[in-house]
This record gives structure tokens, sequence and C-alpha cells, in this order.
């Protein structure tokens, strides 16, 4: 069977062969992680940024306390779409670099060996880490138009930018698989919150969630297998009794670690807010609505509410006030 990567155009070559495009000025560390050199690359720096960004969403939530909230609807929209249509940019190119290497070496290969981490790779890696910062804005404009800050959200902005900051600093290869499914699904979650800020309502918003769920229980799935190759290759002689492995899982183990924590976090908080949004208060409004029914239909039967004449059940319409 051919390579699929022959049978498509290059898209990440036709992009830099575009007129607008700066090829010859990307200076090497925005294109390769060198920690100290490339942007927000070291603790400091990323504890800092994040610290100011939890400020200024509790301080523009506390400056707005009495006031109206803004509603900036168009600036909303235009964010949205921009990072709709960019998740989904990033993700044909990470998936026409690594589909080929998948295709010619295998699955087990490409989340594992360290030459899955290719320059390439990697400079993707550095761009959708910055993405994350600008995903930040997101909150920002909830605290502007004074929606709820909810821990969830919260968190989980502040959170992935320094699992994207870890996991570059880790040299992860298996970091593809999650930042694809991510990816995925940001194009259909931003295209949604663009809709609904432009007045539409969608049928499947509850699946959104669904999709962000089934996210984490897929790479929880892969990252667990790879953390375990990763110990039981380099720990054989420590921890004897692990089953022994045919080759090492490329990455450190604090990123490992800290990969599987938080990615295990964020199933647990995005199925709690699943149920406590769609389950508990679905069958809050389910019974509301069923004690308002029952209520309107014992109204009708007795004929007479607060002085009112109602219809009699057989298609009558209701009389006007007396």
């Amino acid at each position: 069977m051919r390579d699929p990567s022959s049978m498509m155009p290059n898209l990440a070559n036709t992009l830099l062969a575009l007129p607008f495009m700066p090829t010859d000025s990307f200076p090497t560390y925005l294109t390769q992680w060198q920690p100290g050199v490339t942007p927000l690359s070291t603790t400091p720096v990323v504890l800092s940024v994040i610290a100011g960004y939890l400020a200024t969403i509790f301080t523009i939530r506390y400056l707005l306390k009495d006031k109206q909230a803004y509603v900036l609807n168009t600036w909303f929209r235009a964010h949205n779409i921009v990072l709709s249509v960019g998740s989904g940019l990033l993700l044909a190119l990470m998936a026409e670099e690594i589909g080929p290497l998948v295709w010619k070496h295998g699955f087990r290969w490409a989340i594992c060996d360290s030459a899955a981490w290719t320059p390439r790779m990697e400079f993707y890696y550095i761009i959708n880490y910055y993405i994350k910062y600008v995903e930040l804005i997101d909150t920002v404009f909830l605290a502007l138009k004074k929606k709820p800050l909810a821990f969830l959200h919260v968190f989980h902005h502040a959170a992935t930018a320094l699992l994207c900051y870890n996991q570059l600093n880790g040299k992860t290869s298996v970091s593809w698989t999650v930042i694809t499914l991510n990816l995925a699904v940001h194009v259909v979650m931003y295209y949604y919150y663009y809709g609904t800020a432009g007045g539409r309502r969608f049928w499947w918003k509850r699946h959104v969630t669904t999709m962000q769920i089934t996210q984490f229980i897929i790479d929880l799935c892969i990252v667990y297998y790879a953390t375990f190759q990763l110990f039981a290759f380099r720990d054989r002689a420590k921890y004897p009794w692990l089953p022994s492995v045919r080759a090492d899982c490329a990455g450190t183990k604090d990123a490992a670690i800290f990969g599987c924590g938080l990615l295990s976090s964020y199933l647990f908080l995005f199925i709690e807010f699943f149920i406590r949004t769609y389950i508990i208060k679905g069958n809050k409004s389910a019974r509301s609505a069923s004690g308002a029914a029952k209520h309107s239909a014992k109204k009708v039967a007795n004929g007479v509410s607060n002085g009112h004449a109602y219809a009699n059940g057989n298609g009558v319409a209701k009389k006007a006030d007396l």
C-alpha cells in the first residue's frame, strides 16, 4: 500500500511558500525549544504569567462589581472563530507530519520513540503552547461580561498552559496524541461559542462536554500506557515485580507523572460538571416542568383560577378576563 503522505499535498510547505510568510526571518528560538531563550520557557516566567492571568480576571470582576457588563459580542466572536480555524489548521499540520510516521513505524513507535519528536513536531508543539496563552483571553471575556468564573474553567485554562510547558521540557513523544485530540475538540467547541455569541442555538450543546470527557478517557489510556512503559523499562531493577517491556518510552519521569495526574484531574472535573449540569439540573428541570403541567391541568379541570375562567379542555379559547 502507498504511504498516505504521498497521496496528499504538503500543507506545511504550501503555507511556507506563501509570499507573506517570513520564513527567512524565523529565529531558531521560535522554531526550536530552547529553555531560557525561547519566550515563556522558564518556570518563573510561566508561573508569573499564570499569576498575572488570575490577578487580571479577579481584578476585573472586582472592578465591575457595581457596574454594567460589557457586551463585546463582535470581539468575542472574532476571538472564537480565530481559535476554531487556528486549531483546525494546526491539527491538519500535525496530522500531516505524524501520520506517515504512524503508517511507517506503527502507533507504539510514534508515541514512545524519541525519533517521533521531530523538529517540525517540536515547532508545532511550541505553536500549540502559545495558543494556550491566547485561550486565557476566554476568561477575560467572561470577566468583562460579568459571567460566572467557574473553578473548572479557570483551573483548566491555567493548568493546560503549564502542562504544555512541562511536556516541552520533558520531550514526551506521546504529546501529539493529547494535543491532536484537544485540537479536534477545540475546533468544535470554539465554533460553538462563536455561533452562540451570534444568537444561534445548537442542539448538540451537551455533546461538546461529552467530546471533552471522551478525549480525556482516550488521553489517559494512551498516556498511562506510555508511562507504564517508561517506568517498567527504566526501573526494572528497582521494581523487579514490574512486567518486562521491550523498549523505553521517551520523556522524563517528572513530565510523565505530571501529565498523568493533571489529565486525571481533568477527567474527574469534567465528569462532575456533566453530572451536575446535565443530569442533576436536567432532572430538576424535568420535575419542575412536570409539576407546572400538573398544576396547570388542575386549574383547567377546576375551570376557575384567580377569578379567570379557562378552557374546558375541548379546544375552547380562554375567556376574557372579568
